[in-house]
């Protein structure tokens, strides 16, 4: 895409954004959200825009801390709620419908606080991509309203990487972080115990330099999914011994290394049109 096309997406953008009037962003410290934040930010004014993460057992606490770091360094209004999708026991039991009841649960409670905050609209950050994907979150955002600014504008994750590098948000490049449920795979219950072990394996991998990883959690076995061109690291002698024993050290009995790779969704590979609901 040109210059000036994006030109044109952003200044439709903005204008979606002024049309709002006052809204609160469902934030999550990613950079889709993190630039829907900011443009609303700058667009609207402070007072007018509420910038709200959801805290809850399937949010690594150093996302957590992520994304609060941007928002008090931005000086935004902001705000941490916990939601409570754990106690929900259609959530819990892990179906492909997961998302949808997690972000009931999100949706349910910014409508609330919309109500008693008097912010007119609630908007996130999902962009012209996710719409080739299935995310049962984008049917619960429908009901209850949600905009969707960047699918409006027609804005792709390739265009936010290029505004908000412009905009000087310091997650630009960023790679995707899906909530640590997204490990465990369909009808294997989500425990905070599963998720404490996949946020503490995840945060050994980062620490030794694998910024882009997946724990895939099935039981006592860690599935370990990299970016292929750096098995090789991992697989190397003073490497890898170092990795399986932080994953073991998280509460794994046994560490294994996926040879396809690092995939975006790969617990989907397993749906068909006949497992997804409709």
């Amino acid at each position: 895409m040109d210059s000036k096309q994006l030109q044109l997406k952003t200044q439709n953008l903005q204008n979606i954004i002024a049309s709002l009037e006052s809204v609160i962003i469902a934030y999550s410290g990613g950079v889709d959200s993190s630039l829907i934040a900011h443009i609303a930010h700058k667009t609207l004014g402070k007072n007018n825009t509420l910038i709200v993460t959801a805290d809850s057992p399937s949010m690594a606490p150093y996302e957590l801390q992520a994304a609060k770091s941007i928002a008090e360094t931005k000086q935004w209004n902001y705000k941490i709620i916990q939601t409570q999708e754990m106690q929900d026991i259609r959530y819990a039991a892990n179906t492909p419908a997961r998302c949808f009841f997690c972000k009931t649960e999100l949706y349910n409670q910014l409508a609330q606080l919309a109500h008693q905050t008097g912010f007119k609209t609630i908007a996130n950050g999902a962009n012209a991509d996710d719409l080739g994907d299935y995310r049962p979150g984008m049917k619960a955002a429908t009901n209850f309203s949600v905009r969707s600014p960047f699918v409006e504008a027609n804005i792709n994750k390739q265009d936010i990487r290029i505004l908000a590098k412009k905009a000087g948000l310091p997650n630009w490049d960023k790679p995707a972080q899906p909530c640590l449920s997204s490990r465990i795979p369909y009808g294997t219950h989500v425990t905070t115990d599963a998720l404490r072990m996949i946020s503490n394996a995840e945060r050994h991998l980062r620490n030794l330099g694998f910024t882009q990883c997946r724990v895939r959690h099935h039981g006592k076995t860690a599935i370990i999914e990299i970016p292929k061109q750096q098995i090789p690291k991992y697989r190397s002698p003073h490497i890898q011994p170092l990795a399986e024993a932080g994953i073991i050290a998280a509460g794994y009995q046994h560490v294994e290394l996926d040879p396809k790779g690092f995939r975006s969704g790969s617990l989907n590979e397993t749906l068909t049109k006949t497992t997804i609901p409709t």
